[in-house]
């Protein structure tokens, strides 16, 4: 059967075990949700040949959705995000930058590490988005110094809180993302690597995350 690159990428993930289900033992957001579900794109870096693929989607995906000749930087939100910027800046042959959570120092480049000019479009990648909140703060940080950011990427992305794209929106940025929860219950559904009972929950989850996590104990 033929893939999507979504699904390819769901795959990936699945394989190299980055995805966790879990309904018994519910994970905690950092905003207190609790979710049968977690994805650690971070274990990629780990797996040579599965990283090569995905920096080969995301650079389709870049020329595809953004266009080569309109970014002229990428940068890595710390940390999860700096390995995969340096990656996609080298095969993209662009400098590379990297954005603190918080600054350090004094300056207009406090919270950025690396060289940009005022109005550089700068690419800003991170290994995942579920609520877009933690965007807010590096895209803030790239124009605050001068740099245009009309554009983030991300690995994975959850695609179950209906205020994760509104919050970059209101922001007018874009988000791009190499697959979602959907291509994952697909390919799971595939490969036959998860229980019926499991995917009732995951899908419980995903159509409706507050009332799911309130059910299971969550505020």
């Amino acid at each position: 059967m033929s893939l999507t690159p979504a699904q390819a990428v769901a795959r990936l993930l699945l394989e190299i075990e980055a995805v966790h289900i879990r309904p018994q033992q519910p994970f905690t957001f950092t905003s207190g949700t609790l979710s049968p579900v977690y994805v650690d794109c971070r274990k990629i870096i780990g797996f040579p040949r599965a990283r090569k693929a995905v920096i080969d989607f995301a650079v389709q995906k870049i020329s595809e959705g953004i266009g080569y000749e309109r970014i002229d930087a990428v940068a890595g939100g710390e940390t999860a995000g700096i390995p995969y910027a340096a990656w996609i800046a080298d095969r993209l042959g662009l400098p590379m930058l990297y954005v603190r959570k918080k600054p350090k120092g004094f300056g207009r480049n406090a919270q950025i590490e690396g060289s940009f000019k005022d109005g550089d479009r700068v690419l800003l990648v991170e290994d995942l988005a579920s609520q877009g909140g933690s965007k807010v703060t590096f895209i803030n940080a790239l124009r605050d110094a001068g740099a245009q950011c009309d554009h983030t990427l991300v690995v994975f992305f959850y695609a179950a809180f209906g205020g994760g794209l509104k919050v970059l929106d209101d922001l007018g940025v874009t988000l791009h993302y190499l697959s979602t929860w959907k291509e994952v219950l697909e390919v799971a559904d595939i490969d036959k690597r998860t229980s019926a009972a499991d995917m009732v929950e995951v899908r419980s989850f995903l159509a409706d995350p507050d009332a799911w996590s309130k059910a299971h104990g969550g505020p």
